[in-house]
């Protein structure tokens, strides 16, 4: 019968062989899935990438911190013009000279100075004014020639370039003023005009200064600066903060930020908001302000630290002689807005400078 049937169906066995085949790969694929789901990896979720933002106080967390460094600002700042420039100019050596006296201070008037020996404390000008005062946000030169002569409330005067020059040494070098004929202070102020040659008068460029940073809404605590001292600072300036002196004894490599030969009390960088914007995008040396590695925290508390140590003092009985002029930030009383003197020095800051602010529109009414 089947023969019979298979006669009058030439395509049954076909027929019944596909079947077979497609059995046998149904097998085949089930086995397949089978040895796969035991074999291979377990595939992971994929990571959510979060953009890092800053907390109130303008903080990152640490891994954050990292990933920030990331993110840079793009926006166009001053630059010094290119020494090139200078090949025709009739000033060329004497604003060279000038140059290598901001870069190397200590070798014409440090402890073994060519020009004065022991004039001042042994530190360069540019410990405070960055790459021989061109640095973005590094307390550079670019606005000084656009802006001075100008009236300045700490002395209570109009005051030139040569009298900005001799405050830095008397202040930050804790030394002695130039003559301000001298060919050293010609030397210096045509260094420092050059700098500013294309900035327009009257205005100060993008990225002159110091980078602003968030006030705290707590005093800066010593204690914890004392700990991002020894993690980011010490290992320049010392555990004893009296900086590194070169091989022959004439300058520092690294300036002692504290002890009898660091900048005084009447120096710019003992106001703590100065301090504290000057390492959060220079320090430790070699960031930039698009590449801090302190927090906001950090750079007022190991200000505080700093600070605190024991340095010269300077004669400042004749700063500020309208006390209601003082900033938020001037460590020394007597002040008018009723906030004490440790407040000053250690903040929080944010309402003494609205008390002051409140002052000044009710003076201007």
């Amino acid at each position: 019968m089947n023969k019979e049937e298979n006669q009058e169906n030439p395509l049954a066995p076909i027929v019944i062989k596909l079947n077979n085949i497609i059995v046998v790969l149904v097998v085949f694929v089930i086995a397949l899935l089978i040895l796969l789901a035991i074999y291979l990896p377990q595939s992971k979720p994929t990571k959510k990438v979060e953009i890092p933002a800053p907390d109130e106080f303008g903080n990152f967390t640490e891994a954050a911190k990292q990933n920030a460094k990331l993110v840079k600002d793009n926006s166009v700042y001053w630059h010094a013009p290119n020494e090139t420039e200078l090949n025709d100019n009739p000033k060329k050596d004497e604003i060279l000279y000038g140059k290598d006296l901001i870069a190397h201070t200590a070798d014409y008037f440090g402890p073994k100075g060519k020009v004065f020996i022991g004039s001042i404390n042994g530190m360069n000008c540019q410990n405070c004014h960055l790459e021989a005062g061109t640095k973005v946000f590094g307390n550079n030169y670019s606005a000084v020639s656009s802006t001075y002569p100008k009236f300045r409330a700490r002395s209570g005067a109009v005051e030139n370039i040569y009298k900005r020059v001799n405050d830095c040494f008397e202040r930050s070098l804790n030394g002695k003023a130039l003559d301000t004929t001298s060919k050293e202070m010609k030397a210096i102020v045509s260094y420092i005009n050059w700098i500013g040659k294309d900035v327009v008068k009257g205005k100060k460029p993008e990225g002159s200064g110091f980078k602003d940073i968030t006030f705290l809404d707590r005093a800066a605590d010593s204690d914890k600066g004392k700990e991002v001292y020894i993690l980011k600072c010490q290992s320049c300036h010392q555990s004893n903060g009296l900086g590194t002196l070169n091989g022959d004894k004439s300058a520092y490599t690294y300036p002692p930020l504290w002890g009898p030969n660091s900048y005084n009390d009447g120096a710019g960088l003992y106001r703590l908001s100065n301090f504290a914007k000057y390492v959060k995008y220079n320090m430790p040396l070699g960031v930039s302000h698009n590449e801090a590695q302190l927090s906001d925290e950090e750079a007022w508390d190991v200000a505080a630290f700093v600070n605190s140590q024991p340095r010269p003092k300077k004669d400042l009985k004749n700063d500020w002689p309208k006390i209601e002029e003082k900033p938020f930030d001037h460590p020394f009383g007597p002040y008018k807005d009723g906030f004490s003197e440790e407040q000053h020095k250690y903040g929080p800051f944010k309402q003494i400078k609205e008390k002051q602010e409140a002052m000044k529109k009710q003076k201007k009414a």
